[in-house]
């Protein structure tokens, strides 16, 4: 089995956890997630309700009340000091941030038709941005939202492609107008495209003067705000009716394990809850114990509390925000080294560990397409060495078809810092690759007029008569 696991599937494996990994965003490993991922395998329990296992239950409520703590979330999003079962709010793992924004959704959708009436579904909007993941889309997808209902806003870089609070403030006045009801706002901390942060308090007190329920996805970025200095992207969020992370991306806490906190568990459970005769037991019945199936889509449930347990209990605080930190500071030297190129541009401010940029074309050669094509191709030429993995994030042309991953129609790079491995060295031969192989393809077609050498220039020298300012040491 080793042979053929060596010979038939590692080939065919893309490996996430390689220190030359910089695409998408994150998907920590470590050796405490793994300790907790063999426990959990081996007891191998269902604990879709307290009954089931009730260690799976109240260690859940336990770390995520942790988490919560070192995030500095509000109190009524924590399970501690609410009574065990009938308190107000609490935190759940879900299996990704797409079941998180389905969940409170689905609450929000049912507790506006509670008020307004089941007939009025049609009437329902939705509010996100053109940076929001994707994820709200198949949410609404999912609950019935017709497509024309759900908003996915314009951004622009005059607001580093954040929310504007005037346009979503706009866009609720005309569909109140015209007879539709506003009930759900997603706003993001850390967008796919470029870690950009929509201004959390401005649109909580939006949602709150119209009814609406306010979600925050922090999916990548919350993790760097248990660090003081970043927990400023995270103001706002006491507003808020739920907040989301994902501890399996950048918290050293293996797939999955997705964050979710809501200040009112009684609108999940009313809007998720099943209770067949052969699920019943005297704990459910009286109200005593929390039921974490009523709490989320599917019936059971694995017992994933234990991995993120360890992760906190084997590393500390400390330790975990250094962790942090040593990647955004290989972020901001990989984005300096951008910068001292003159063949490159730094497209998005860099707030955590992604870095946006792209390859210019020549001066006479400034169309988008030409440029498009251009950073098209370095992509492709870079990822097929196979010694990095980028990603990129383009604009489509359809509004309500806009991906996730979209930068005002510029073909853009992205490399995002967060494998464990990761040291400096590996982003120098990172950077050393990107430079090849955009030295190949500006070059090409004078080299093949004579014009120019067939080797790139010397260490430090970046064409075009610039010689780089030393770069900052380690």
């Amino acid at each position: 089995m080793v042979v053929d696991v060596q010979s038939k599937i590692l080939p065919g494996v893309t490996h996430w956890q390689s220190p030359n990994f910089y695409a998408y965003y994150p998907a920590n490993s470590s050796v405490a997630g793994f300790l907790g991922e063999i426990l959990s395998a081996g007891i191998n329990m269902v604990g879709f309700s307290w009954i089931t296992s009730p260690a799976a239950t109240e260690l859940e409520m336990i770390v995520l009340d942790w988490l919560g703590k070192l995030l500095k979330l509000p109190q009524e999003f924590l399970s501690s000091g609410n009574c065990f079962a009938s308190g107000h709010g609490g935190g759940v793992i879900q299996g990704s941030a797409s079941e998180a924004v389905l969940v409170v959704l689905l609450a929000a959708r049912d507790k506006t038709l509670r008020m307004v009436g089941k007939s009025a579904l049609g009437k329902l909007v939705v509010y996100g941005s053109d940076q929001t993941h994707s994820a709200l889309q198949k949410a609404c997808q999912i609950a019935g939202i017709h497509p024309e209902n759900c908003r996915l806003l314009k951004t622009d870089s005059s607001t580093d492609y954040a929310l504007s609070p005037e346009i979503v403030s706009e866009a609720i006045s005309h569909d109140i107008s015209i007879g539709l009801i506003p009930f759900f706002l997603c706003g993001t901390v850390g967008t796919t495209s470029s870690a950009t942060v929509d201004p959390l308090y401005s649109l909580a007190k939006i949602a709150k003067s119209n009814g609406m329920w306010f979600h925050v996805d922090a999916a990548y970025a919350g993790s760097a705000c248990i660090c003081p200095e970043y927990r400023k992207y995270l103001d706002g969020v006491e507003e808020a009716d739920s907040f989301n992370m994902n501890a399996h991306k950048w918290f050293l806490t293996n797939f999955d394990c997705s964050a979710l906190w809501v200040k009112d568990r009684n609108a999940l459970i009313q809007s998720l809850s099943t209770n067949p005769e052969f699920l019943k037991n005297k704990a459910s019945q009286a109200n005593l114990v929390v039921d974490y199936k009523d709490w989320q889509i599917p019936l059971g449930r694995r017992f994933r509390s234990l991995k993120l347990w360890m992760v906190l209990r084997l590393y500390g605080v400390e330790n975990l925000q250094n962790y942090l930190r040593n990647h955004i500071e290989l972020a901001r030297y990989f984005q300096v080294c951008v910068g001292q190129d003159p063949r490159f541009e730094i497209v998005a401010p860099r707030k955590f560990s992604l870095v946006c940029f792209r390859l210019l074309p020549p001066v006479d050669d400034n169309e988008t397409r030409g440029s498009n094509k251009l950073n098209q191709d370095l992509l492709e030429a870079v990822n097929s060495t196979g010694r990095v993995f980028i990603t990129h994030t383009v604009r489509t042309t359809t509004p309500l078809l806009c991906s996730s991953l979209a930068l005002s129609g510029m073909y853009t790079l992205r490399l995002v810092v967060g494998a464990p491995l990761t040291e400096r060295r590996h982003i120098d031969a990172a950077w050393k690759v990107l430079q090849d192989e955009a030295f190949t393809l500006l070059c090409s077609p004078l080299q093949e007029n004579g014009n120019l050498p067939k080797s790139p220039p010397p260490i430090g020298f970046f064409g075009n008569g610039f010689k780089a300012e030393p770069l900052p040491q380690k």
